[in-house]
């Protein structure tokens, strides 16, 4: 028997686990445990009697995210060049709305008084213009104690050039015990205002991360190694995790999008957009062949220069409340119910109407049908909470669960919008991947409203970013900032290149990648001579041709280029990849031609002309369709970890490796082909 190999995500609701031996996946999904993670984690584990053959766990976390979106970091300092301690709250001159002459911008998570100076300064080339003062440095240390920090953030001027003076404060700070997270060994890049923040952002969290991955690593197997998903795609050890804590704000939607990207490639498709709904929000990417990546995020309003998967994040869940603004409007989250109490029909004591709920009162969640039958879904609390809805808009029941259904997707909608046509993506051109526990719940209607041909359903589509850990690659991620013209660039850009791959080899080498697993991927970060932004280009060690992919991309994302302006390297970056061996998901042999037989039939409401319509639609379990089975629309499709709605106008099949594609029929396609964008 080969190693048992472990993915797990934890979200708001649930905690999702996926297990692989011998080629054979299991899925298993436990209620989240928010005020320790880790309990539900060991705890899906033991009943899974997998702790004796667990080799390596690959563990995707919300800790990070919550703890700054609910602003439950540490208590941080930040140590800075003299005269740079309100950089945090200057940050840059856009605002965050525009016409907005009330906007409040988020307070920095490091008050005034714990942003600290010492006097040294550095030029634009790493020479030293004022040594680093001893007396400053000494008198920051004793500010420290004086404040009682957890954690210290340091970012000096410059010292992505020349770190001498910023190795010097962070040796000074780590001799007194406190977690330090210095800008140079965590982004040795440009741009002071989102250099420091980020720096921030991972002493904020790193405390946190730290003693929860340690707790985590001694509760499991000493054999077993513990590996941590990060918000670009792949992961990295426990012991990187919780030094480099905000490489992991966005672990679980990152993992949500590769294993997307997986499942779609086996059906023949590169061009998705993922759609990835759970219990408190709804991420949504978009895959164009290859994963779109930006290092211009933010967390909670904070910017992070870290790379990470390019994704879009709205408030909008199974577990999103439905409430009432000042003017009597009907709104849907982003406030959630969450695991504990949950929705009403969790029957856990919820009293707030859901999205979940109004499912339930719709009949697309079968009560005894809930997680395989592990949890029943109760109808009459369900009822009562939209009740409550329903008698304040002066409507039937379904009329007002329907509203819900509306309001959340058209919040959803515009999510896709901004990955999509909002960054000059035509929907029409893409398949919809619908996963997480609710994804499959909306997909068609979603897709409908936005023109996307197709919906694929995993076969696994509640537990699919556990999935997405198991087959993630390690990969590294490095930056060093040259600032020279692409006509004068070959000999720094080649020599920081080679110095950033003997480091990525090295790294991989030392976590046991074997040598023929590694692959080195070079990328420059370029720009017109004069420009405040850049674009990131693929490097094969020709500087002309990489000028002219950046004047073709500039094209793509901005609507021109200037071909005779000279161009500008700012950054070089490299990637260092450890292979991972993903499972293979086998073609099957298909029977065509089948009609797939219910196993029962259930009253289900939808709008048709913005009505509601009662249908007696025909209810499928999943695994009863093999690859070749069609079915049509009005349909649901039940099984453990998901339910997926299959609307009126709508009709699928199960295709070669068991993923379920779903299309609305010819004539609704023709009708839509009449609309113009």
């Amino acid at each position: 028997m080969t190693h048992l190999l472990a993915g797990v995500d934890t979200g708001g609701t649930f905690t999702d686990i996926v297990l692989l031996q011998d080629g054979k996946l299991k899925v298993f999904k436990v209620l989240s445990t928010p005020d320790d993670p880790s309990r539900a984690i060991l705890s899906g584990l033991g009943q899974l009697n997998a702790m004796q053959d667990l080799y390596v766990l690959v563990h995707g976390s919300t800790v990070a995210t919550n703890a700054v979106l609910e602003r439950k970091g540490v208590r941080t300092a930040l140590i800075t060049t003299a005269g740079f301690r309100d950089v945090l709250e200057i940050g840059r001159q856009t605002r965050p709305k525009l016409y907005d002459l009330r906007v409040q911008k988020v307070p920095p998570l490091v008050p005034r008084s714990r942003r600290l100076e010492v006097v040294e300064r550095l030029n634009e080339r790493g020479d030293v213009l004022i040594p680093l003062d001893e007396a400053s440095l000494q008198n920051a240390l004793a500010a420290l104690q004086e404040q009682d920090v957890d954690a210290v953030a340091i970012s000096l001027l410059f010292s992505f050039v020349n770190p001498a003076h910023e190795q010097r404060v962070a040796e000074a700070v780590r001799a007194t015990g406190r977690y330090v997270s210095a800008s140079c060994e965590v982004l040795p890049e440009f741009r002071e205002y989102e250099r420091t923040s980020t720096v921030v952002l991972n002493a904020y969290i790193g405390p946190l991360i730290d003693r929860y991955l340690e707790r985590l690593e001694q509760e499991l197997p000493t054999h077993a190694l513990l590996r941590i998903m990060q918000s670009n795609g792949g992961s990295i050890s426990s012991m990187m995790a919780r030094r480099e804590a905000a490489r992991t704000l966005l672990s679980g939607p990152a993992a949500g999008v590769v294993g997307a990207a997986f499942v779609a490639r086996a059906s023949n498709f590169s061009q998705i957009i993922t759609l990835d709904i759970g219990g408190t929000s709804t991420d949504v990417a978009l895959v164009d062949g290859v994963m779109t990546e930006t290092t211009e995020g933010k967390i909670g309003g904070y910017p992070t220069k870290l790379p990470m998967i390019d994704i879009h994040t709205v408030g909008a869940g199974g577990g999103s409340m439905a409430w009432f603004d000042l003017g009597g409007a009907l709104r849907v989250g982003p406030a959630s119910m969450g695991a504990d109490p949950g929705p009403a029909a969790y029957g856990r004591g919820g009293d707030e109407a859901t999205v979940t709920d109004a499912h339930v009162v719709l009949g697309r969640l079968i009560p005894d049908a809930f997680l395989g039958g592990a949890m029943y879904l109760d109808m009459e609390e369900a009822t009562n909470v939209i009740g409550k809805i329903a008698r304040r808009l002066g409507t039937s029941l379904e009329e007002a669960a329907l509203g819900i259904i509306r309001i959340v997707n058209a919040n959803m909608e515009a999510a896709i919008r901004v990955i999509s046509v909002e960054r000059g993506g035509d929907p029409r051109n893409f398949t919809l991947v619908a996963f997480g526990g609710a994804g499959p719940l909306h997909a068609c209607e979603l897709a409908a409203a936005l023109r996307i041909p197709r919906v694929l359903i995993p076969a696994t589509p509640g537990v699919l970013s556990a999935l997405g850990m198991l087959i993630a690659d390690i990969l590294k991620d490095y930056v060093r900032t040259v600032m020279v013209l692409t006509e004068e660039a070959q000999n720094v850009v080649a020599s920081a290149l080679d110095e950033l791959e003997s480091q990525g080899r090295a790294d991989l080498l030392h976590e046991d990648v074997p040598p023929e697993k590694i692959v080195i991927e070079r990328y420059l970060d370029l720009r017109y001579k004069g420009q405040s932004y850049e674009l990131t280009i693929p490097f094969d060690g020709d500087l002309t041709r990489a000028a002219n992919d950046f004047h073709a991309a500039h094209e793509r994302r901005y609507g021109y280029c200037d071909p005779n302006e000279r161009v500008q390297v700012v950054n070089v970056r490299l990637k260092a990849r450890g292979l991972a061996t993903a499972p293979v998901l086998e073609q099957q042999e298909m029977v065509r031609g089948t009609c797939a037989e219910p196993v029962m039939r259930r009253k289900v409401t939808f709008a048709e002309s913005e009505q509601p319509a009662t249908h007696e639609v025909p209810v499928y379990e999943r695994s009863a369709l093999f690859p070749g089975y069609t079915f049509t629309g009005p349909a649901i499709i039940t099984q453990y970890d998901t339910t997926t709605v299959v609307p009126p106008g709508w009709h699928g099949h199960v295709d070669a490796v068991s993923n379920l594609i779903i299309e609305p029929t010819e004539a609704q396609e023709r009708e839509e082909r009449t609309v113009s964008w």
